[in-house]
């Protein structure tokens, strides 16, 4: 396992503004994951992670919505930590294989109604949110609302405070995500885009 270059606190030893925060993860999941206890060593960091979660999780995009969100800003970034945590909520959520390699991948996906979830958060996070009114427009047809593009980018908001994180502390995987650990793919060959 490699060494993350900030430390990863335990409830013990983190400050104690983010130790209430610690123990709600562990409740929730059975163990504190290193991205928490990493950003536990900032109160405000962790804390500001945990609202965004607390509130995207509370809006009207479902699990599996959610996720694809969450995996395309991961891939993205190319998030290795996130890649593989999402990718395991995504399968608890019941994503279909398929649409997960795609994601892993960032290939369209499958499903059409996913697909313009996901190329509309990428195009988000690719232009700084400067997406144009057709791109809207592709959203919105879709089935989507104005509300569920807003909740987007909560969920671009959630993972740019993780992914960059993870990049700065080199934040090691948890065990129990350890068979979805990710690498970038290879950019696919000449003439044949990826996205």
């Amino acid at each position: 396992m490699t060494m993350s270059r900030f430390p990863v606190h335990s409830i013990e030893t983190a400050p104690a503004g983010s130790r209430e925060g610690l123990q709600a993860a562990r409740a929730r999941f059975g163990f504190v994951p290193n991205l928490l206890g990493m950003l536990a060593g900032s109160p405000a960091a962790l804390g500001a992670y945990l609202g965004v979660t607390e509130a995207f999780g509370a809006g009207t995009l479902t699990e599996v919505e959610r996720q694809v969100v969450l995996l395309t800003v991961s891939h993205r970034h190319e998030c290795h930590y996130c890649m593989a945590a999402h990718s395991a909520g995504a399968t608890m959520a019941g994503i279909a294989p398929e649409a997960l390699e795609a994601l892993r991948r960032g290939e369209p996906l499958p499903d059409a109604r996913l697909e313009a979830l996901r190329r509309t958060t990428d195009r988000l996070v690719a232009s700084r949110g400067w997406i144009s009114e057709e791109e809207t427009g592709a959203f919105l047809a879709a089935g989507f609302t104005e509300a569920q593009l807003l909740e987007v980018i909560a969920g671009i908001a959630l993972k740019t405070i993780s992914n960059y994180a993870n990049h700065l502390a080199g934040t090691p995987l948890d065990a129990p995500f350890a068979k979805f650990a990710w690498t970038k793919p290879e950019p696919a060959a000449a003439g044949q885009p990826v996205r």
